[in-house]
């Protein structure tokens, strides 16, 4: 099976209206903004995206908010971005806000093919209303289910034909459990390297888990909130 596709825009052609996506990245860090500017320019509305954060007001999943492309948001942190800020309190955009280790776990459990799990984050909240919640040697915990999508799509630093992935330091984060949990996973890395270039104790995500790759390129290292300080 051929994995190597030219371009962003070429792995992400059958995306369509009211799909289900995982996009990876921590904040700005390890965030695929190659397919993302791809979804924007082909204009797929109606979408539910699951992403830790939802990217700042000019970049990452913060330019398909501003072309009202997103239609619900499943994610952990979302303070950096206005419009998001804007379009919850207008009541434009449906938004469920997840515990943060919760929605690493939920997605790591589609990953594994386990259906749900219990866990304490969230007893006595209004994260709690509507969910089974059981004792265990005494205290309650909530049951969580797994959380999966149409597509995961994520950026890697170095991944090969066969789709082996290599992510560099932090920008593993939440991409190398969507890698697992998407039924189509895309992805871009910095580098595509030949057959055999990896050496396989470096793999962080298996190849058998990705059915798209492409390098990608113009990436941005921005940084999320500067913060300066005058000297005196």
């Amino acid at each position: 099976m051929k994995k190597i596709v030219a371009s962003a825009d070429e792995a992400i052609k059958d995306i369509k209206d009211g799909a289900t996506v995982m996009l990876g990245g921590f904040g700005l860090c390890g965030i695929p903004e190659n397919c993302i500017a791809a979804l924007a320019r082909k204009g797929i509305k109606d979408l539910t995206c699951i992403s830790n954060n939802a990217g700042v007001d000019d970049f990452g999943l913060g330019l398909l908010l501003k072309t009202r492309q997103i239609k619900k948001m499943i994610s952990s942190y979302v303070g950096e971005n206005e419009e998001f800020e804007r379009q919850l309190l207008s009541g434009e955009l449906e938004v469920d806000l997840v515990p943060q280790g919760t929605l690493a776990t939920r997605i790591q459990m589609a990953g594994m093919g386990i259906p749900a799990f219990f866990t304490p984050a969230g007893v006595g909240t209004e994260i709690a209303i509507g969910k089974e919640v059981r004792e265990f040697s005494g205290k309650p915990y909530l049951m969580e289910l797994a959380l999966s999508a149409n597509f995961a799509i994520v950026k890697a630093w170095k991944g090969d034909p066969a789709g082996n992935l290599v992510f560099r330091k932090t920008t593993r984060n939440f991409s190398t459990s969507m890698a697992k949990a998407g039924q189509v996973t895309i992805v871009e890395v910095e580098e595509l390297v030949e057959s055999g270039a990896i050496d396989p104790d470096e793999v962080h995500v298996p190849g058998i888990y990705v059915h798209r790759i492409f390098q990608g390129g113009d990436y941005q290292k921005r940084i999320e909130k500067k913060t300066i300080r005058l000297h005196v």
